[in-house]
């Protein structure tokens, strides 16, 4: 199974493509990893491009978690079984962020490059409550969605997301 997860900073993404990389034994990529280095330094584009190319090309199932339409969104979404749309509200997300930030405060979470401490300033807050939900983001999840029905799944809050969930946890083990 192949499973792009895409959708707002805050909204669960690694958390959800943690347990489906589980549910399905699958690799997980966590985009922030392959976008930044040490120090929250923006990796060069080529360089990222080709560890996602790598990621991609050598696995048959995978999960992959985050946005990046640089890193090949376009492919990730049309190899993609399903596509998983995390499609919750700013003021979900900035809680989330927020008790994100209390919880790994001066550590890496898994989803993250080594060296990227978590953090929770001023970019990183206007990037939720604006500039990630411009009109080109919107539109660009609009068309994905309306490019790929078939395989979209959207979730809207956490009640949603723990229904979908317990949807794998009634199957037998893979």
């Amino acid at each position: 199974m192949k499973i792009a997860i895409i959708g707002y900073s805050g909204s669960g993404k690694s958390t959800l493509a943690g347990f489906l990389g589980k549910v399905y034994r699958s690799p997980v990529l966590y985009m922030d990893t392959i976008q930044f280095e040490a120090g929250w330094k923006e990796r060069d584009e080529e360089a990222a491009v080709k560890l996602v190319k790598d990621f991609l090309d050598s696995n048959n199932s995978w999960i992959v978690d985050g946005n990046y339409t640089k890193l090949l969104r376009e492919r990730r979404m049309e190899e993609a079984d399903m596509i998983v749309y995390m499609n919750f509200s700013r003021i979900t997300c900035l809680l989330q962020a927020f008790i994100r930030y209390m919880r790994y405060k001066g550590k890496v979470r898994e989803s993250m490059a080594e060296g990227c401490d978590e953090k929770l300033d001023f970019e990183f807050l206007k990037w939720i409550l604006r500039d990630g939900r411009s009109k080109a983001k919107k539109k660009q999840y609009a068309d994905t969605i309306n490019k790929y029905r078939q395989k979209v799944v959207i979730l809207k809050n956490r009640r949603e997301t723990e229904i979908f969930c317990n949807r794998f946890k009634k199957l037998p083990a893979a």
